[in-house]
């Protein structure tokens, strides 16, 4: 169900370019499910021009931060009862300790991951965070996901593409995610008392 939501969201803001992009960006950062990067990626191999590639980076990050402001007005104004609605109890716990422990360092985390970023700006707004420094760990976490993103696959698209037909990329990549799935689960698993708790029984 929710692929058929993405690619029918996809399809439809696609043929706005640029402007798709930022809204999916922004709404995405405030309430919506479906991630820009699934424009980012196709907009970015579709083009070498890097006037084209640094605009894409700008309006990915900069809407989806504007956006992430709609996600933190929505945790300040509704409070905790609003966003345990949205959310479930669980994710609720691990987004505000997320923020509680780490501050602004928890918000840049969030921006960088595959954490639902709109999560982190409710739990943000619910915590009343110093709005200044959410602004400025989202540009940094958001610029470097979409950045790295764009940078890649705009310069390096076809390499890449061809790297993953061959059987040692996803044995390197098999690797990798081995040896850094393993400890951010056990971190992601701890920021919740509870869920470490149940996780050890």
């Amino acid at each position: 169900m929710l692929a058929r939501i993405n690619e029918f969201v996809i399809n439809w803001a696609e043929s706005f370019g640029l402007l798709g992009l930022a809204l999916i960006s922004s709404t995405e950062a405030a309430f919506q499910p479906v991630p820009p990067d699934l424009l980012v990626i196709p907009m970015s191999l579709a083009t070498d021009n890097p006037f084209e590639l640094f605009l894409i980076f700008l309006v990915a990050t900069f809407s989806s931060v504007i956006g992430s402001l709609g996600g933190y007005a929505i945790g300040l104004f509704g409070g905790r009862p609003l966003f345990l609605k949205l959310a479930k109890p669980s994710s609720v716990s691990k987004m505000e300790a997320l923020t509680e422990k780490f501050g602004e360092a928890g918000v840049f985390i969030a921006a960088v991951s595959p954490i639902p970023y709109k999560a982190v700006a409710w739990a943000a707004g619910t915590g009343r965070m110093n709005v200044r420094l959410f602004i400025v760990a989202g540009l940094f976490g958001r610029g470097i996901r979409f950045g790295l993103e764009v940078l890649v696959l705009g310069l390096w698209g076809e390499e890449f593409i061809r790297g993953l037909e061959s059987p040692i990329f996803w044995f390197i990549a098999g690797l990798l995610t081995l040896v850094i799935f393993i400890p951010l689960r056990r971190w992601w698993i701890n920021l919740d008392p509870n869920d470490a708790m149940g996780g050890r029984a």
